[in-house]
C-alpha cells in the first residue's frame, strides 16, 4: 500500500509547480527549511543590495477532515517581508517592510479584488488549491514583488489616480 503524502508535502510541491517558475524567474529561490514547511511555511526569498533580503512567505493550514474539524477547507496566506535581519526578521530600520499580500492589495492599493484586506486562500481539492495558488501568485508578481523591490508605491498609485494628465 503506498503511503499518503502528507499535507505539507503536497502543498509545497503545487506550490512550486504553480508559483515556482515565475518567482525563479524574478530572482526567488525556495529556502530549504524543511523544519519550517513541517509547520506549514514557506518562504521564497531574493537578495538585495545592502545585505537586505525580501521574503514571500506563504503559511497554510490544512486541515484533514475529522470531528475536530469538521469539513472545514484548508487556507493559506502570503505575507511580503523585506528585512535586514536574518531570516528575514523584524528590523527598526525605516525601510523594514512587512505585509500580507492581501493587506497590501486590498488595503495599500485600493484594488478591491479579494474580500478584504485579512483575506486567506481556501482550498479543498487540488483544483482550488492550484487556482488559489495562481491567484496569489499573480498578485505577488503584479503588486508584491515590484513593492518589496522599492519599485511600486501605493503612494505611486494613488498620485498616478489623481493626476488627470495621466489618464
Amino acid at each position: 500500500m503506498q503511503a499518503r503524502q502528507g499535507d505539507q508535502d503536497y502543498f509545497k510541491s503545487v506550490l512550486v509547480t504553480v508559483v515556482g517558475s515565475a518567482f525563479a524567474a524574478a530572482g526567488y529561490h525556495l529556502a530549504d527549511e524543511p523544519m519550517q514547511w513541517l509547520g506549514g511555511r514557506y518562504r521564497f526569498i531574493k537578495p538585495l543590495e545592502g545585505g537586505w533580503q525580501a521574503i514571500i512567505e506563504f503559511q497554510v493550514l490544512a486541515y484533514t477532515d475529522n470531528a475536530y474539524t469538521g469539513q472545514q477547507p484548508s487556507r493559506f496566506r502570503v505575507t511580503l517581508i523585506r528585512s535586514d535581519q536574518p531570516a528575514g526578521k523584524p528590523s527598526n530600520h525605516p525601510d523594514y517592510l512587512h505585509r500580507t499580500l492581501s493587506q497590501l492589495v486590498v488595503g495599500d492599493f485600493g484594488v478591491a479584488i479579494l474580500p478584504s484586506a485579512e483575506h486567506w486562500w481556501l482550498f479543498s481539492d487540488t483544483t482550488s488549491l492550484g487556482n488559489a495558488l495562481a491567484e496569489a501568485g499573480h498578485l505577488a508578481v503584479g503588486y508584491g514583488i515590484p513593492w518589496l523591490q522599492g519599485d511600486l508605491s501605493p503612494d505611486d498609485a494613488r498620485g498616478a489616480a489623481d493626476d488627470p494628465s495621466s489618464a
